[in-house]
């Protein structure tokens, strides 16, 4: 008797049982062939999911710290509300 299912699928069209697993290929795409021989990415993008929250926590440190280094030196915030918007161009 058929049975229904769920499936994911990475970037590529490949099908997964888990959302985890098409997420770890997508990312291991990213990455590359890291390594001579056996790419090392698939190792690595698992732990880059494993660590997720360490990791999203370190890039908003990293953000501040930026921000506060651009604000010390008197150049535009990332968050800055003084950068005029250009108009609109029509394409050519």
């Amino acid at each position: 008797m058929a049975k229904k299912g769920t499936g994911y699928f990475d970037r590529k069209g490949h099908f997964f049982k888990s959302a985890r697993a098409a997420t770890e290929s997508d990312l291991a795409a990213m990455l590359g062939q890291i390594g001579e021989g056996e790419s090392l990415a698939p190792g690595i993008a698992h732990m880059l999911l494993e660590r997720r929250a360490e990791i999203e926590q370190l890039f908003a440190e990293h953000d501040a710290m930026i921000a506060e280094e651009l604000a010390s030196e008197g150049g535009p915030t990332l968050n800055s509300d003084n950068v005029a918007k250009l108009p609109d161009r029509e394409a050519i």
